[in-house]
């Protein structure tokens, strides 16, 4: 069976589970069977705290992780259910527990905009900043584009200037989803603008890539922001588009299609497409992608300053033994004397 197929019908037990719940039946001859991650995931997802509690009481481990999303207190943060959140939190569930994506029930109520979660989460003692080069809340918060969540996270300590696993900025979220207002929010917070991940890409970089010139000046000063309009286009590469595909996420889009022209409800396939599209970007951020780093250097001789040269230089990214790949290298223009436009790479 390949990849597609065998997504499809991940996809279809699921939709069947969520369609028909009594299909994943938890029970057998009146005693709790206790569930498989499959199951898990489907009826927490439906909020049956009855059938949490059942599952509890009969020994089912607090921070069990689903199939989909993770813990019953993740799921919780998820769907923005807080009676489930503190049944599991009651039990002893770990509040700060990570799925296989690195991703807190902060992280996930925070991605969601589940602003009552997010409170409820933080009042608790929820850790509001990851460990360096990890995914926060603020990063999922600003990628969803909630302002609420933002301010909130902010005010709590979050920080502006948190880097991903491969170095991406907070700042490089917003302009990567082109949330202009929630850019010039960060600024105004003190993020950098200079931040760069792996790639040697930064904001500038991201905004000029995908054409969004307010978003390039503001996190520019004038003569960086007009050296960069005056590069050709082909050097800032293809634009990214957050909402790729994958055979998981065809397989859930086919069966919403089904299910609308059934008119069944299709909250619950919105809330898969949600967090496919979130694995989605995130597995694109993450790739170790091998590609040319460039940069402007600019050249001039203090006894005479009016003769400057200027070129693009760059390097192909190598591999270590091994086979692990070796970041681009990150270049510094060498100028001999402070010129009128700033030396940065673009």
């Amino acid at each position: 069976m390949n990849v597609r197929s065998k997504a499809v019908k991940a996809v279809m037990i699921i939709v069947m589970a969520l369609v028909c719940p009594a299909w994943a039946a938890p029970w057998e001859g009146g005693v709790v069977k206790l569930p498989d991650p499959v199951t898990f995931s489907t009826q927490m997802e439906l909020g049956d705290v009855k059938l949490a509690t059942a599952w509890l009481d009969a020994g089912l481990p607090p921070d069990f992780l689903g199939s989909r999303i993770g813990s019953g207190v993740m799921i919780g943060a998820w769907e923005g259910n807080l009676e489930l959140m503190r049944l599991f939190i009651s039990r002893g569930a770990d509040l700060d527990l990570r799925n296989s994506n690195g991703e807190t029930a902060l992280t996930l109520a925070a991605w969601r905009g589940q602003m009552a979660a997010v409170r409820w989460l933080v009042e608790r003692g929820a850790r509001i900043n990851s460990a360096p080069r990890q995914w926060s809340p603020l990063h999922y918060a600003v990628f969803g584009g909630h302002k609420e969540v933002v301010d909130y996270l902010l005010a709590q300590g979050a920080d502006v200037n948190a880097q991903s696993t491969n170095g991406s900025s907070v700042l490089m979220m917003a302009v990567y989803e082109g949330h202009g207002e929630l850019a010039k929010r960060l600024l105004e917070r003190g993020a950098r603008v200079d931040a760069r991940n792996d790639w040697g890409d930064g904001a500038l970089e991201w905004a000029m890539r995908n054409n969004r010139m307010d978003i390039a000046r503001a996190v520019s000063d004038p003569e960086s922001f007009q050296a960069a309009v005056n590069q050709p286009k082909e050097k800032w590469g293809q634009p990214q588009r957050s909402l790729n595909m994958s055979p998981e996420l065809e397989a859930l889009l086919a069966m919403r299609k089904t299910l609308s022209e059934r008119q069944h409800s299709t909250d619950a396939i919105d809330r898969r497409i949600a967090a496919e599209r979130v694995r989605i970007v995130r597995e694109q951020m993450d790739r170790p992608t091998l590609q040319r780093a460039t940069t402007l250097e600019i050249t001039a001789q203090r006894q005479q300053p009016s003769q400057q040269s200027a070129r693009i230089v760059g390097q192909e990214a190598g591999k270590l033994k091994g086979g692990a790949p070796v970041p681009p290298a990150t270049f510094h223009g060498r100028a001999k004397m402070p010129v009128k436009a700033p030396v940065r790479n673009y």
